[in-house]
C-alpha cells in the first residue's frame, strides 16, 4: 500500500486556482527583469499571494525590492548538463510547504504531498545554510541530473565540495511552481538542504501518476530517476 496523500482543503487558493499561463510561458530569450515578472505573475495566478493574505498589488509590493537584485544575476548560468540550468527562482518564505505544493501544476493536475502536515514544518535548512527570511532569489540553479543513481549523502558532499548550496524543501517546491518544465520524467530531484531531526529522510520532488509529488527518500538510498538540485547562492533585496 502506498503512502497516503496529505489532505488539503479544496478551497485552498493554490488548489482552487486555475492553471497558470505564466507558469508555462518561460522564454529563454527574456531578460532577467522580464523573467522575474513572469514568475511573480505565475505565483499570483496560482493563488500564492492569497496564501499570504495579499492581493496582487500587495504581493507585487512585497517582492518589488528584488528588481534591483535580479539585475545582478547571470542570465545564462552553467550547469553540469546544460538543460538542467535555471538562472534564478523567486522564493517567498512564510508559506506552509504543503499549502504551496498544489501550485506545482502539471497541466490541470495540482501538485500533491505525502509529507504529513505535522512533519512538514520540521524540515529545516541545514545548520550551515544562510537562508533569507524575506523574499529572495535562488540563483544559478542546477537540477542535478548527473546525480541520478547517486545516494543523496554522496551527492551532498559533491555539491558542497564545489562551493554550491543544496536546495531546501521550500526552494525545491518553488522551482517546480515557476518552472514546471524542469520537473521531468526520470530527471526529478532531491532537496538535500533540508532535514528533519536526526533521521535519514531527505525531501524530494518527483512525478507520480502524471502529477508533481512532494515526498522524501532515504539519504543512503539511490534512485535512477532522482538527481540532486543545487544552486550558486541566495540573493535578497
Amino acid at each position: 500500500m502506498g503512502v497516503p496523500l496529505t489532505v488539503v482543503d479544496p478551497a485552498l487558493p493554490t488548489v482552487a486556482a486555475p492553471p497558470s499561463p505564466a507558469a508555462t510561458a518561460f522564454d529563454p530569450a527574456a531578460d532577467p527583469a522580464a523573467e522575474l515578472a513572469r514568475q511573480v505573475t505565475a505565483y499570483l495566478e496560482l493563488g500564492v499571494g492569497e496564501l499570504l493574505g495579499l492581493d496582487a498589488d500587495g504581493f507585487r509590493t512585497l517582492v518589488r525590492p528584488l528588481s534591483h537584485a535580479v539585475a545582478r544575476v547571470d542570465p545564462t548560468p552553467a550547469a553540469t548538463e546544460a538543460d538542467d540550468a535555471v538562472a534564478f527562482v523567486l522564493v517567498v518564505p512564510g508559506i506552509a510547504v504543503n499549502d504551496l505544493a498544489p501550485a506545482m501544476r502539471r497541466g490541470a493536475k495540482v501538485g500533491v504531498s505525502v509529507i504529513d502536515r505535522d512533519e512538514a514544518p520540521t524540515y529545516r535548512p541545514l545548520h550551515d545554510l544562510e537562508v533569507p527570511t524575506g523574499p529572495y532569489l535562488l540563483w544559478g540553479v542546477d537540477t542535478g541530473s548527473e546525480f541520478c543513481g547517486v545516494r543523496p549523502e554522496d551527492a551532498l558532499r559533491a555539491v558542497v565540495g564545489r562551493g554550491r548550496t543544496p536546495l531546501t524543501i521550500d526552494e525545491g517546491v518553488a522551482l517546480a511552481v515557476v518552472r514546471p518544465d524542469m520537473l521531468r520524467p526520470n530527471r526529478c530531484f532531491s532537496l538535500m538542504g533540508s532535514r528533519t531531526g536526526t533521521n535519514q529522510r531527505v525531501p524530494a520532488v518527483w512525478i507520480s501518476e502524471r502529477r508533481a509529488k512532494l515526498g522524501w527518500c532515504w539519504d543512503r538510498n539511490p534512485h535512477t530517476w532522482l538527481g540532486a538540485a543545487s544552486a550558486s547562492g541566495r540573493r535578497a533585496a
